[in-house]
């Protein structure tokens, strides 16, 4: 039978392993929010919601696209969608992973 223990029965160093590993697979998406809004909101909409037949939603795009074919669409443009190759590599990084939220 399994016992379910609280904080107070883990050690000190168990309970900082654990915490950090939490902040660790928690995204910052603030940096993302940021060259979103400043390279892809005009288009998509700041709500991501994009324009029927002209520019797609981006509200799911981590649903069809996978993370690198998300960064490899930003740096590469396709369809109406321009190149952002001027993007340095951290905001291609930072826009994929608040895209994929």
């Amino acid at each position: 039978m399994l016992k379910s223990i609280g904080v107070a029965g883990l050690s000190p160093l168990a309970v900082a392993l654990a915490v950090a590993a939490t902040a660790a697979s928690a995204k910052d998406i603030a940096p993302g929010a940021r060259v979103y809004a400043a390279n892809c909101a005009a288009c998509h909409g700041a709500n991501r919601a994009g324009v029927a037949g002209t520019f797609p939603a981006l509200t799911d795009v981590g649903k069809r696209l996978d993370p690198e074919q998300i960064k490899e669409r930003i740096r590469k443009g396709g369809g109406m969608m321009p190149s952002f190759g001027h993007l340095s590599e951290k905001d291609v990084e930072d826009l994929a992973a608040f895209l994929e939220q």
